[in-house]
């Protein structure tokens, strides 16, 4: 029995004798066919950080660039983050033609109704959520409004932890406080490198607007996160596609609505004859920007699909220094010391956030070897 105090195993030795045989009883075909769905999901992880960090990005600059060359529509702007869904019809229609799916057909699917509801739900949400972001990236440089941006990791860690019980640990706490005070620091700095030349209020309203974006997108986050869980259970690439397209269409009919209930409609045919780097340019910049969007779109829903809302949102977060630097080299903004200090705290709120989750995963690793908790009676049984 000491021996067994010092040396604690997962199991009983009758548990053992159970289970030691099943292990080893594992054809190389069984081996090999598990190192392959891992091998897949990883993959598929990695193609989806690729879309959501280089959707980011490129649509990031160019809705910068449409600003910065006279173009002045916020509606027109918020219009592009949802207009790509139509490059989603051949997804969409692929994935119908698999209804016969044994992994779809198995899982109860909910109503019309219900699908409906949540469609809508989530697109008016993601039309609000693209007019405060337009807003915030016509009235404040990309530099500052990415670093600003990166507060919606400590928002969506407060969501996940009401929506979807995710534990708030010391290192997500931490991480939350850091980033927090990342964006402050930038409220409380006026920035003097605004090219757009725009007032003090029209900043304060840009850095109101992306606050406000960045917890209402990290609540949709997690919400999009509790409907796969609880609603929308089947493991297939179809769920994904359905709930962008959905989502978009409803997003891109609420922002059409409110460009011609805005009256700025009428001034798009002088705005584009005035755009600096010419019509074509004009129009080039609105396509790749709903591209863009749309790409980040899949990535962002991929990823929460296939890991959590919350790793989704720090794959967002990390991708967001390449913003700035890219602005440096595009937009000549300047790197003043409140960036660079923001920028730092923000990287080191995602470290500590990453860490926690290299914490999580050596749990789960030791769970799934030691599936039962070893407590002193067994011990003592033993």
């Amino acid at each position: 029995m000491e021996e067994a105090r010092k040396q604690p195993s997962c199991t009983t030795s009758t548990e053992a004798k159970e289970i030691l045989p099943t292990e080893n009883m594992k054809t190389p075909l069984q081996s090999n066919a598990r190192w392959l769905r891992t091998y897949k999901w990883w993959f598929q992880v990695a193609i989806y950080i690729l879309f959501l960090l280089s959707g980011q990005a490129v649509g990031t600059l160019l809705g910068r660039l449409y600003f910065d060359k006279g173009g002045n529509s916020t509606w027109l702007a918020t219009l592009t983050l949802t207009m790509g869904f139509p490059m989603l019809l051949p997804f969409l229609f692929h994935s119908s033609l698999q209804n016969h799916n044994a992994d779809y057909s198995r899982v109860q699917q909910p109503s019309v109704l219900v699908l409906t509801s949540i469609y809508v739900f989530l697109g008016l949400c993601t039309a609000g959520d693209s007019v405060l972001y337009s807003l915030g990236l016509k009235y404040l440089p990309v530099s500052t409004y990415s670093l600003i941006c990166a507060s919606q990791l400590a928002f969506n860690a407060v969501f996940a932890f009401f929506l979807n019980a995710q534990k708030l640990t010391f290192f997500i706490i931490n991480s939350l406080v850091l980033l927090t005070i990342s964006s402050i620091i930038l409220v409380i700095h006026k920035d003097t490198e605004d090219s757009s030349n725009n007032s003090k209020n029209k900043y304060t309203l840009g850095i109101i607007c992306t606050v406000a974006a960045s917890a209402l997108y990290a609540f949709v986050l997690s919400f999009t996160e509790l409907m796969f869980q609880k609603i929308l259970k089947s493991k297939t690439f179809r769920v994904i596609i359905d709930l962008t397209f959905y989502e978009s269409l409803v997003a891109t009919l609420a922002i059409v609505v409110g460009l011609f209930a805005s009256g700025e409609w009428k001034s798009l045919k002088s705005e584009m004859q005035d755009f600096r780097l010419g019509k074509v340019s004009y129009i080039m910049t609105f396509l790749w920007t709903g591209i863009s969007w749309q790409v980040f779109n899949i990535g962002c829903n991929g990823l929460i699909f296939k890991v959590s809302s919350l790793f989704s949102n720090v794959i967002s977060v990390v991708g967001l220094p390449v913003d700035p630097v890219l602005a440096v080299v595009v937009f000549h903004d300047k790197v003043t010391a409140a960036k660079v200090v923001s920028l730092l705290l923000a990287l080191w709120g995602f470290m500590s956030y990453a860490y926690q989750q290299y914490l999580d995963d050596l749990k789960a690793k030791a769970k799934r070897k030691c599936p039962r908790e070893v407590t002193e009676d067994s011990i003592t049984e033993i």
